[in-house]
C-alpha cells in the first residue's frame, strides 16, 4: 500500500487495564505490527466516550495519550518515540478529538475540550496546534462559542473547513448544523457559512461531512424523510440527495469518528465522483459503490450484516463489520478484482480461537418483529434459540429466556457474534436482544418513539417482546430474566418496578435515579435526559426506580465500576441498599480501576459467570455446568 494503514486494537493483561495500541496491516506472508511503543495508550477521553483518537498522514500518527490526554506526534521512519504536542497540564484536564493535518500551515485541526476552569461546565472549541515548534504553545482557537463540535474537515485545496456543531439541550442525531467557514492567509476561520441545520424549521442533524479530491462537500442528514442519507452541498449554499432511501448511512454520533462512506480511487488518484459507502436497513447492513454522476449503487456482495467504520484505499475498502457468524473484524474487501467477485480478507478479528470449531455450539439469531402495547405499532428484537450440540433440550420442558435491553438508549442491538451472548444459548437459556422504540437504524419517528417516554415505551417493549416469546411457546414464562448495560441498566431497573413480567434483573452500571444522574453526569449527556424523560424534578422523579422500590418483588444482581464518570457509582449503591432493606436478594458487585464498561479481562469474565449464577440459583431452577464460586447474596446467603 502507497501508505501506512492503522487500527486501535488492545492489549489486554491479567489484573491491569487494556491499553489500546495502534497496529500496522501485516505484509504478504509478514505479521501485524504494533504502533504504538509501551507506556502509551491511544485513546481520547473527549466526551468521555471519545473516539477519533489517532490520525494518520502519509508517515506521521498524531494520537490522544490516555494517562495525560496530550497529543503526540510519530513517525514511522527512523526513531519512532512519541513527541507531545499540546502542553502538560495538572492531570489529564485538556482532551482532543477527530482532527486533521492542514498541509498548507503544517498545523493539526481538530476538537478540544478544555476542563480547566474549575466548578465550570467543560468548553468546546475546534483548535489548530502547529506541528513544529514549542509544545508548551497554547493552541489557535478557530471557532469557538457553541456547546459542541465535531468533524472538522479540510478541503483538499486547503481554502476551506468543514465542521458540525450542536448545542444543549440537543444530542447530535437530535439537531445539529454544518457549517464552511474560508481559511484566511493568516489561518482564521472567516466567511462562515450555515450548509445544513439553521433553518429551525426543519429539524435535521447533519454529520459526516466529507471532501472530494476536487473539492466538493457531501455529509450525512435525516432531513427529507427522517433517515440519514447522502447529500451534496452545491453553489449557491444548495444541497441536494445524492441516492434517497429510507436506509440509514450513519450511526448516532456517541463517538467521533463516525465513517460510513469514503471516496475510492482510480488508478492511484481520488476519485470525485465514486463513493464506497454502507447503509443500514431493518437490522441488516449494506455495502457498495455510488457513481455520483449517475446516482447508480453498485452492491458489494460480503457475508456481513453489520458494517461500519469504512475506509477506502486503492482497490480496497476496509470495514469494521460482524455477523451471526463473525465476531467483529477488520476486513479488506478487493471490489475492484478483475474476476468480478468482491474477494475480501480479514485483517483483525476480536477473537482469539478457532471459532469455526466452536459452530455447533452457536446459536444463530432470527430477527422477529412483535407487536408492541401500542396498537398498530411492532417492535423488533434478534433471538437466539438455546443451542448445544452435545445436549438436546427436554420436549416438555421450555427454556428459560433473558432479555437484554441494550445501552444509548439511542442505540441498536446486532446480530454480530458474541461469545458472551452464546455463553448463555450454549448453557440452555434463550436470548432476546431488543430493539425497543428509541433504537437507531430504523429512521427518525421510530427512534423518537423514546422522546418523553424512556422507561415507557423501551420497558414495554422489552415486556411485550417476553410475553411473545412465552405466547409462540419459544420460552417458560416463569423462567423470564432481563438485564442491560448503562442506559440499558435503567431499562432493567424500570422494568423491575413498572412491570410484573420478570422473575430476575442483572443492572450493569445502570441508572436509578435521574435526578442524582442530571447533577452529576458530563457535560455530553447533561441535557440527554430532557428529550427523553422531560424537564423537571416532577418528571425525573416519576421515571426514577428508585422512587418505586416499594413495587419491586424479585431479586437484582448489581456491577459498578468504582472510577465511572458517566454513571456515578452511587447510583448502584443507592439500590443495592434500598433492596437489602426490603429483605430482596441482592448483590452489589464492584469494581476497582474501572469506568463505564469493564475492560479487565478477569472483570469481563467474572461478571457473565456471576450474573448466570445468580439467575440459575434464582430463578432457573438448574446447577450450572461450570465451577463457579458464587458471590455473596444478601437476604439469601
Amino acid at each position: 500500500m502507497a501508505t501506512y494503514f492503522g487500527w486501535k486494537g488492545d492489549r489486554p493483561s491479567l489484573g491491569k487495564l487494556r491499553r489500546s495500541v495502534l497496529v500496522r496491516e501485516a505484509t504478504k506472508g509478514g505479521f501485524m505490527e504494533d504502533i504504538t511503543p509501551k507506556g502509551f495508550d491511544v485513546r481520547t477521553t473527549v466526551h468521555e466516550y471519545g473516539g477519533g483518537a489517532f490520525t494518520i498522514a502519509g508517515d506521521t500518527i498524531i494520537f490522544s495519550n490516555y494517562g495525560d490526554q496530550r497529543l503526540y506526534q510519530q513517525t514511522l521512519k527512523g526513531d519512532r518515540s512519541p513527541v507531545a504536542l499540546t502542553p502538560a497540564y495538572d492531570g489529564p484536564v485538556v482532551r482532543y478529538a477527530d482532527g486533521r493535518v492542514d498541509l498548507k500551515f503544517n498545523r493539526y485541526i481538530t476538537v478540544r475540550e478544555d476542563h480547566r476552569k474549575v466548578g465550570k461546565e467543560a468548553s468546546n472549541e475546534i483548535v489548530a496546534i502547529q506541528l513544529e515548534g514549542d509544545p508548551n504553545t497554547e493552541p489557535m482557537i478557530l471557532v469557538e462559542g457553541n456547546d459542541f463540535y465535531s468533524f472538522p474537515r479540510i478541503s483538499p485545496d486547503g481554502e476551506k473547513l468543514a465542521w458540525i456543531e450542536w448545542s444543549h439541550p440537543n444530542m447530535p442525531w437530535d439537531s445539529a448544523a454544518l457549517w464552511v467557514g474560508q481559511i484566511s492567509v493568516d489561518g482564521t476561520v472567516i466567511n462562515k457559512v450555515c450548509v445544513a441545520g439553521g433553518d429551525q424549521t426543519i429539524i435535521q442533524a447533519p454529520t459526516e461531512p466529507c471532501w472530494s479530491s476536487k473539492n466538493k462537500l457531501l455529509f450525512v442528514s435525516d432531513k427529507d424523510n427522517g433517515f440519514w442519507n447522502l447529500y451534496q452541498w452545491v453553489e449557491g449554499n444548495n444541497v441536494q440527495p445524492l441516492y434517497p432511501l429510507d436506509a440509514e448511512f450513519t450511526r448516532p454520533a456517541w463517538n467521533f469518528g463516525n465513517s460510513s462512506f469514503s471516496f475510492i480511487e482510480t488508478d492511484g488518484v481520488p476519485s470525485g465522483s465514486q463513493v464506497a459507502c454502507t447503509y443500514r436497513q431493518r437490522g441488516i447492513s449494506y455495502l457498495g459503490i455510488l457513481d455520483l454522476s449517475t446516482n447508480h449503487f453498485s452492491p458489494i456482495q460480503t457475508p456481513f450484516t453489520t458494517i461500519y467504520n469504512l475506509f477506502a484505499r486503492e482497490q480496497y475498502v476496509y470495514i469494521t463489520a460482524g455477523s451471526p457468524t463473525y465476531s467483529i473484524c477488520i476486513v479488506k474487501i478487493n471490489w475492484k478484482n478483475s474476476t468480478g467477485k468482491n474477494e475480501f480478507s480479514v485483517v483483525w478479528s476480536s477473537d482469539s480461537i478457532d471459532i469455526a470449531k466452536f459452530q455447533p455450539y452457536f446459536s444463530t439469531p432470527t430477527v422477529i418483529q412483535f407487536p408492541t402495547k401500542v396498537t398498530g405499532q411492532t417492535a423488533f428484537a434478534n433471538f437466539y434459540p438455546p443451542r448445544n450440540a452435545d445436549f438436546m433440550q427436554p420436549e416438555e420442558e421450555k427454556p428459560p429466556l433473558l432479555v437484554r435491553s441494550h445501552g444509548g438508549p439511542t442505540s441498536e442491538a446486532d446480530a454480530t457474534l458474541q461469545l458472551s451472548i452464546q455463553y448463555w444459548t450454549s448453557r440452555g437459556w434463550a436470548f432476546a436482544d431488543v430493539n425497543y422504540g428509541g433504537s437507531t437504524g430504523y429512521g427518525r419517528p421510530y427512534r423518537e418513539r423514546l422522546y418523553g417516554n424512556w422507561g415507557v415505551v423501551d420497558v414495554n417493549d422489552c415486556c411485550s417482546c417476553a410475553e411473545y416469546l412465552v405466547a409462540t411457546g419459544e420460552v417458560d414464562g416463569q423462567r423470564l430474566c432481563i438485564d442491560g448495560r448503562s442506559a440499558g441498566g435503567y431499562t432493567t431497573l424500570a422494568t423491575l418496578v413498572f412491570s410484573h413480567t420478570f422473575k430476575a434483573g442483572a443492572s450493569l452500571y445502570g441508572l436509578c435515579d435521574l435526578s442524582v444522574f442530571q447533577e452529576d453526569t458530563h457535560k455530553f449527556e447533561s441535557h440527554y435526559i430532557d428529550s427523553l424523560v422531560g424537564k423537571g424534578e416532577l418528571a425525573l422523579r416519576e421515571r426514577s426506580p428508585i422512587n418505586f422500590l416499594e413495587n419491586l418483588t424479585c431479586p437484582v444482581i448489581l456491577f459498578q465500576g468504582l472510577e465511572d464518570k458517566v454513571v456515578l457509582p452511587n447510583q448502584a449503591e443507592m439500590i443495592y441498599k434500598a433492596v437489602k432493606a426490603k429483605g430482596i436478594p441482592v448483590a452489589l458487585i464492584e469494581f476497582e480501576g474501572e469506568q463505564h464498561g469493564f475492560r479487565k479481562a478477569e472483570n469481563i469474565r467474572y461478571t457473565l459467570e456471576q450474573e448466570m449464577l445468580f439467575f440459575a440459583r434464582l430463578v432457573g431452577g438448574f446447577e450450572v455446568a461450570d465451577d463457579i464460586t458464587p458471590v455473596h447474596v444478601d437476604n439469601l446467603d
